[in-house]
């Protein structure tokens, strides 16, 4: 019980660190990368799809995207995607090859995606925080249900606490990491 309970926590908290991941790699460093443009959706023919399937994103150099669309006719609609979406970019076409140019950083700009960094890492944390007491719960309802002692609800509570930290201690390691990147000049 105790242990089925203990991997169903760690997964959960595992599937946190992931959105974690995922919403940094959103956050743009000075460097180019095809992550960038991952949530940016396409009309394919009057559906809406991701980039990834309608071109081919790959970096160029330090500072720049070049996307290859699988079909010519699609650079007009890549181009007008890139351009609303919320990324600030401004791409360019030569022949079939789309080329998005990063602007450099200002420090100003920096510091704020400093503050949104630290901002998804505590959501992260938050996240993990509300797994251990959702697990905690289930312990103490367990212990209601007579199904296990005292002793094994603080054993539980021991095991579910330090899983906790190990999560923590990870999303803490992630969010030095990206801060660390997004000063990088």
């Amino acid at each position: 019980m105790i242990d089925d309970l203990q991997k169903r926590t760690s997964e959960r908290m595992k599937k946190s660190i992931e959105a974690l991941k995922q919403e940094f790699a959103k956050i743009r460093t000075g460097r180019a990368h095809p992550s960038l443009l991952e949530h940016v959706t396409v009309s394919y023919y009057g559906n809406p799809v991701p980039l990834s399937q309608a071109a081919n994103v790959t970096v160029e150099d330090a500072r720049t995207l070049a996307i290859t669309p699988w079909e010519r006719n699609m650079i007009g609609p890549i181009e007008k995607a890139i351009l609303t979406s919320d990324l600030g970019l401004n791409p360019s076409t030569a022949g079939t090859v789309i080329r998005v140019p990063l602007p450099a950083l200002t420090e100003q700009r920096r510091k704020d995606l400093i503050k949104v960094v630290r901002a998804e890492a505590e959501n992260g944390r938050v996240a993990v925080r509300n797994i251990r007491r959702d697990s905690n719960t289930d312990l103490k309802n367990a212990l209601k249900d007579k199904l296990i002692s005292e002793d094994e609800v603080k054993r539980g509570e021991d095991q579910i606490q330090k899983t906790t930290d190990q999560f923590i201690k990870e999303i803490e390691g992630l969010l030095e990491a990206k801060e660390a990147d997004l000063m990088a000049i």
